[in-house]
């Protein structure tokens, strides 16, 4: 019988324990503080914005939003993340991306303390995590991961294909997987014979935005499906990039699109953001 795996429920699971957390927190007069920087109207971009609010809200952090027009200046946006980076009752930056086309995203993004870099972008946090000395890991292979753990799905020993090679999903994952011993392939829009190569893997995982791509004859017998893909379909539905029901007749697991990774994404958003308070206040009462 095919396992769901419910990302909803593991983020829930994770919801409790980040409030019994930020509650011993609030008692020794921490309250961990996240905040948003949301330039232009995109509607998606407002949802997801709106999600993280709602996270915060349910688990006591506290957060902020700083919506920019679509035309905002380069300048404008860094005096806000210096400004951000040095109040001490925000212990997150995080910028919405896509950032609207006359900014530079990596430009903005590095301007960002690493300290409070809670998506894991930084050029300094994406470095220590190929090092294997992560200060934080981004939200979504991290959710991916944390997801896989708490299924007691064996990553070590097992062939991964990753079917993507975004510098946020793709490239991150495989090295986190790597750190748990699979033998990692990443495939891409150049990967010839994409079927042969997706069907070596014992876990899957579909990151492209393409609806439908990953379809049953790609699937090994019992395979683990992680779909990341987040689509809406003219219809209005969202859709991931696998083939759903079609897959789940092969698969031995998968996730679902929505409710697999997108919440785990959000949680793992605001485990970062609280550790991100927890090493300023040991950094200021300890020291360096």
């Amino acid at each position: 019988m095919i396992k769901i795996l419910d990302g909803k429920k593991i983020a829930e699971e994770m919801r409790v324990e980040l409030r019994l957390e930020i509650s011993e927190m609030k008692k020794e007069g921490v309250v961990p503080g996240l905040a948003v920087i949301l330039a232009g109207k995109s509607a998606a971009s407002q949802i997801y914005v709106r999600n993280k609010e709602r996270a915060c809200e349910s688990l006591g952090i506290f957060s902020e939003v700083h919506r920019l027009d679509e035309d905002v200046k380069e300048a404008e946006i860094l005096a806000l993340i210096a400004k951000l980076n040095a109040d001490e009752k925000i212990h997150g930056i995080l910028v919405q991306l896509p950032l609207p086309a006359h900014l530079d995203p990596q430009k903005i993004i590095s301007a960002i303390s690493p300290k409070k870099d809670v998506d894991c972008f930084h050029p300094e946090n994406v470095g220590r995590m190929f090092l294997g000395e992560p200060i934080f890991l981004p939200c979504t292979p991290a959710g991916i991961m944390e997801m896989l753990k708490r299924y007691e799905i064996e990553i070590s020993g097992k062939n991964v294909v990753i079917v993507g090679r975004s510098n946020i999903v793709g490239k991150p994952l495989a090295v986190m997987m790597l750190k748990e011993n699979a033998t990692v392939t990443i495939a891409h829009s150049k990967t010839k014979n994409l079927a042969v190569v997706a069907k070596q893997a014992d876990i899957l995982v579909a990151a492209v935005g393409r609806a439908g791509l990953i379809t049953a004859d790609m699937i090994k017998q019992g395979a683990v499906v992680v779909d990341v893909g987040i689509n809406r379909g003219e219809d209005g539905k969202l859709a991931g990039d696998v083939d759903f029901e079609k897959v789940s007749e092969v698969a031995g697991a998968i996730t679902p699109v929505p409710g697999g990774v997108g919440p785990m994404t959000i949680a793992m958003l605001m485990k970062n953001t609280v550790a991100a308070a927890k090493m300023f206040y040991e950094i200021r009462k300890y020291g360096n």
